[in-house]
């Protein structure tokens, strides 16, 4: 039985991890997080540690050492609890993005390399069973593809008030909530040729891709305003479309079970690692300092019209 560690129990996304390593057959060791709302454990290892200060952590997981360390805090500190868990002797699964800025993928590479253990991230959309068709499919066919990405995930008020509207620690719109479908696209298509942003704002961002194999226009926002009519009179508040050639990929259904896939792969030595991860936290960064510019004749996504 695999024993883990995990930094960031109290947050949104800790119940996808918590229930993916019990289905995996782990144990949860300890878990860290400045909150004390992590109730949770109780549903999955009531008999877990639970710590609030970082240092006491690290101390316990000296007399108590584990296999992994799964990372689910705040984007900027990831790679501070990536370098803890390397540093206990336990490889580590990270969620995204795996860090903000791209130079910490070397200094992580470096850390690998002292240290024998692994920094491995979740894709999980690598994993969805309708994309790892749609990919076999496309590499069988030749040609530039037309594609137009939109995703639409509505926050409140209280987004703007936490570290997510800072793009110091998240990365921004782009990297914050598009980092996979970034990652799905260059998984798909190829390296970057030309990368365009027609629009940046706190809570949206569009722009153009041109990569070895498609043409993609791209708009992602956290803003409800810009759901579609239909959308909004059925009361959903998130809207997800990709389409190739004018046809929709559908991928709507089979997200349950992707963390506890990731996990599977991972602990069988098929996980996404730092090189794995690279080119989406190098777009999302470029996304982030490219001048704004008037989008050209046919590359302009149908929300800014």
């Amino acid at each position: 039985m695999k024993r883990f560690a995990l930094i960031g129990a109290a947050g949104y996304i800790a119940p996808r991890h918590l229930k993916a390593i019990k289905e995996v057959g782990g144990d949860l060791v300890a878990a860290l997080d400045p909150f004390d709302a992590v109730g949770v454990l109780d549903s999955y290892f009531p008999n877990a540690e639970f710590f609030r200060e970082p240092e006491v952590f690290e101390a316990y997981l000296e007399d108590h050492p584990v296999d992994w360390v799964s990372v689910v805090s705040p984007n900027h500190l990831h790679e501070a609890h990536i370098r803890l868990g390397l540093r206990q002797g336990a490889h580590v699964l990270c969620e995204k993005p795996l860090v903000v800025e791209p130079e910490s993928l070397d200094r992580l590479a470096a850390m690998e390399a002292r240290t024998g253990k692994r920094v491995y991230t979740v894709l999980q959309l690598r994993v969805h069973p309708a994309l790892l068709a749609l990919r076999e499919r496309l590499q069988g066919e030749g040609g530039k593809r037309q594609v137009v990405l939109t995703y639409i995930t509505s926050r409140g008020p209280w987004y703007q008030k936490s570290w997510k509207a800072d793009e110091a620690k998240s990365g921004g719109v782009a990297t914050n909530i598009g980092i996979h479908f970034f990652d799905l696209l260059l998984w798909y298509f190829g390296r970057v040729e030309v990368l365009e942003v027609h629009l940046r704002t706190p809570t949206t961002v569009a722009g153009y891709l041109e990569l070895e194999r498609a043409q993609v226009r791209w708009f992602l926002s956290i803003d409800p305003r810009f759901l579609p009519q239909e959308v909004q009179a059925r009361g959903q508040r998130t809207y997800r479309s990709i389409r190739i050639e004018g046809e929709e990929v559908e991928f709507s259904e089979g997200f349950t079970d992707l963390h506890t896939e990731v996990y599977r792969r991972t602990l069988a030595g098929e996980g996404f690692g730092l090189e794995e991860a690279r080119p989406g936290i190098e777009v999302t960064a470029r996304v982030r300092r490219a001048e704004v510019v008037v989008p050209r004749p046919g590359v302009r996504h149908a929300f800014l019209e």
